[in-house]
């Protein structure tokens, strides 16, 4: 591999941590939702604990369903436009949700939830699979680790700059100096980002560990993607991992304030899940690498599981603030394990649309898992509904690791299955 070609294969990984650094403010709407819950007397807008999810429910899904149509620009049209597109919606959408007042939700609806859910989508979708083409599979972990790492990161500043600014500015205020800050920032790094030339092949690529994590035999496109069975169990786990993970990285401050009314740890809380998910990002890329994504995963699973159980009885800083610590960890760790394993099962070049189909069950789950959470605490006046049905889905996700295999071309059925024996022979 000459010095030149890695040279830039780690400037594009390190544009690609900037640019998620930037976008995962999708994190911090656990510090907002709180100010717009807040009476209006004291300086909130007065929204129910629903009307304060919802925004985050519909970014959330957005950002899943974008990320199949980014996937495929992006491996139509290369990373960069695709990225400059996402950071300049982000920043947008943020400007626009600025226009919102505590009668008025439809601008932060619009701006912050389809909008800049839409530029997260775009952006994150570029950022990874540029990274990852310009390494070999034996690194294929650790680069997706470190890319996706900015986004959970991020929440580290991003909480404690929003608290501050909500205090100081108000709600409007803030949504409009993150915006115009974003806007910048990612329109920038975005110009950095681009795919490796023609017929790049890195040296010094080793074998994987791991049957699940091997070079796949034949690129999938889409198409033969959706007939395999694997598509389907790694969709389901997905889900599954993210219901329980949005739920509680969209509530930790509420829960802290519910669970400990008389101490204020919301934002702290927050950036102790932030570092959590970053860490895991990065530590389960690396174990992936070595013992095989599948493995890696069942280990993630039955973590979160055990966390959501903890999390019913955490009432002091002392049990709360590692078990949010360890559901970031386990959070962050799916968010570099599937898009990874998306590429040693199905191959990379076509990585942008698969794993932007298989990100839809991160949406899926997301989406009822923020507004479930949302709706349980508003009836009830507590979580513990919300945490038993997560951790049976995360016991459900551990479940179907025992029975999901790399695919073989054989698997793929009809039209998809004529195709893989044509590429096999061409």
């Amino acid at each position: 591999m000459k010095a030149s070609s890695a040279t830039r294969g780690w400037i594009v990984t390190a544009a690609g941590l900037g640019i998620n650094l930037a976008l995962g403010v999708l994190y911090a709407w656990s510090v907002i939702a709180k100010v717009l819950k807040a009476p209006v007397t004291d300086g909130g807008w007065g929204w129910s604990a629903g009307e304060a999810s919802l925004p985050y429910a519909v970014a959330v899904g957005v950002f899943a369903l974008s990320m199949v149509f980014a996937g495929r620009a992006q491996d139509r049209m290369g990373p960069r436009i695709v990225a400059t597109l996402g950071g300049a919606l982000t920043g947008g959408g943020m400007l626009v949700a600025g226009l919102g007042t505590p009668e008025r939700s439809w601008p932060v609806l619009l701006g912050f939830g389809v909008m800049a859910g839409t530029g997260i989508g775009l952006g994150y979708a570029a950022a990874t699979p540029a990274a990852v083409k310009w390494f070999g599979p034996e690194r294929k972990g650790l680069i997706t680790g470190l890319v996706v790492s900015g986004f959970g990161l991020a929440s580290v500043y991003i909480a404690p700059l929003t608290q501050w600014l909500l205090g100081a500015h108000g709600v409007a205020a803030t949504f409009r100096i993150l915006g115009g800050a974003f806007l910048v920032a990612t329109t920038a790094l975005a110009q950095l980002l681009v795919n490796p030339p023609a017929g790049h092949v890195p040296a010094g690529a080793a074998p994987q560990a791991a049957a699940d994590a091997a070079p796949p035999r034949v690129e999938y496109d889409w198409r033969d993607m959706l007939r395999t069975k694997q598509f389907a169990l790694l969709w389901l786990m997905y889900a599954c991992s993210a219901f329980a993970g949005l739920m509680i990285i969209g509530h930790m401050a509420t829960i802290a304030a519910l669970q400990m009314p008389d101490l204020t740890l919301g934002f702290l809380l927050v950036a102790v899940l932030a570092v959590g998910n970053a860490l895991g990002r990065v530590v389960a890329g690396v174990v992936s690498d070595r013992i095989g994504g599948i493995r890696t995963m069942l280990m993630v699973f039955v973590l979160q599981a055990a966390m959501m159980g903890l999390l019913f009885v955490a009432g002091t800083p002392g049990l709360l603030v590692p078990v949010a610590a360890l559901v970031g960890f386990a959070y962050g760790a799916n968010l570099s394990l599937f898009p990874s394993t998306t590429a040693g099962y199905f191959g990379t070049r076509h990585l942008g649309v698969n794993y932007g189909l298989v990100f839809t069950a991160w949406g899926v789950g997301g989406v009822f898992g923020s507004m479930t959470a949302g709706s349980i605490v508003d009836s009830t006046g507590s979580y513990a509904l919300a945490y038993t049905a997560a951790a049976v889905l995360c016991l459900v996700a551990a479940g179907l690791t025992f029975v999901t295999r790399p695919p073989t071309p054989g698997e793929v059925v009809g039209a998809g299955s004529r195709r893989a024996e044509e590429r096999r022979a061409a």
